[in-house]
């Protein structure tokens, strides 16, 4: 399965260590104006080479093939390709006989009867690239006709924990923060565990967490289709994803329901709206006005530069230190890509929304 979407349809190919990156997008709207600074700008606050990050270093040029002309959508299926430039295959000759720990080596050897060994092929996270860039366009249809403000920042990395909601930056000052962080004291404790645990030579998970404002009522398919159910599978989707969480999560599970029932109130203009938001600004299934909220758990990449355990392709173990570029953890790059990935959300069950005569 390599195609996301329904109405607002992903299909992604391309391996790490292979020529390039691409996907094909079917189903966006003609005459939508296509903002490659834009595009440009998502790809690179997803690109490698950043502080905190793996030193590979690409520069994540999108080639756009088909799709737009003179500056507007045709209504065609766009097509983009991103070229790799600085692979060293090289580096994983070595694990071409090994299953490396908590990655995909094994099942994708197993399930396929033949794997690429450099970087994971298929299974690296390279393939986001693919989702940040689709998300960039699928925000290019939404602000024609709605007003979204997005922020998603890494609210816990390790033991540290951020616990203040995501207003104390916009989003581009979050982006300007070198791991994404919602806040300056919390930004300072992440630098610091990030370099500490690149200097032991292992690596660290997090979290990262979503507001979306001004998602109006109505959006979501029940019953196969929630919006909360479509943004579970869409954010579990990405590499290294361990956990989702909507609203209060499970948190919500330890309480009364006299505790966690949203109790309603009028808005400014007379609007419904709910004095709280313990559900995460979905009821049902479907958006009811108020902020989405949402956390992604990522785990610690698990390329480290320890002894560990390896499988052997030809059966049984041998200790093995991975040597190659790796991030420290995944978490700080991830913040694009779970931002991707909820762009292409909203703008499918979007269009879905309006085929049925809703909207503006």
């Amino acid at each position: 399965m390599n195609t996301f979407g329904q109405h607002f349809r992903m299909t992604t190919f391309g391996e790490s260590h292979g020529p390039g990156i691409g996907l094909v997008l079917d189903g966006v709207p003609s005459d939508i104006r296509f903002d490659e600074e834009l595009l440009r700008t998502a790809l690179k606050r997803r690109r490698p080479g950043q502080p905190g990050t793996t030193p590979r270093n690409e520069t994540d040029e999108p080639e756009v093939l088909s799709g737009v002309f003179e500056g507007r959508t045709t209504g065609a299926p766009i097509a983009l390709l991103v070229r790799n430039r600085d692979q060293r295959s090289s580096d994983y000759e070595e694990l071409r006989s090994l299953y490396r720990p908590s990655h995909a080596d094994f099942t994708y050897a197993t399930k396929y009867g033949v794997r690429d060994h450099r970087g994971g092929g298929r299974s690296s996270a390279r393939e986001t690239l693919a989702r940040v860039a689709a998300g960039a366009v699928a925000r290019m249809v939404l602000r024609q006709e709605l007003d979204l403000d997005l922020r998603a920042a890494v609210t816990s990395l390790g033991v540290l924990e951020y616990s203040g909601d995501l207003l104390a930056r916009t989003a581009e000052e979050i982006y300007e923060s070198s791991v994404r962080a919602p806040e300056e004291a919390f930004e300072r404790q992440a630098s610091e565990l990030l370099e500490k645990t690149r200097t032991e030579g292992d690596s660290v998970g997090g979290v990262v967490s979503v507001r979306v404002d001004g998602v109006p009522p109505g959006i979501g398919e029940p019953v196969y289709g929630k919006l909360n159910a479509t943004l579970a599978g869409a954010m579990m989707s990405i590499n290294g994803a361990t956990g989702f969480e909507m609203g209060d999560g499970f948190e919500a599970s330890r309480r009364y329901g006299s505790q966690n029932n949203d109790v309603w109130r009028e808005g400014a203009e007379g609007e419904l709206r709910t004095a709280t938001n313990h559900a995460g600004g979905v009821g049902g299934g479907i958006s009811n006005g108020m902020p989405l909220r949402f956390r992604v758990g990522f785990k610690p990449p698990s390329s480290i530069a320890k002894t560990q355990t390896h499988g052997t392709v030809e059966g049984g173990t041998t200790e093995h230190r991975i040597t190659g570029r790796h991030d420290p953890s995944i978490v700080v790059r991830a913040v694009s890509v779970v931002e991707g990935m909820t762009w292409l959300v909203l703008a499918d069950l979007f269009l879905a929304w309006r085929l049925q005569g809703r909207g503006r």
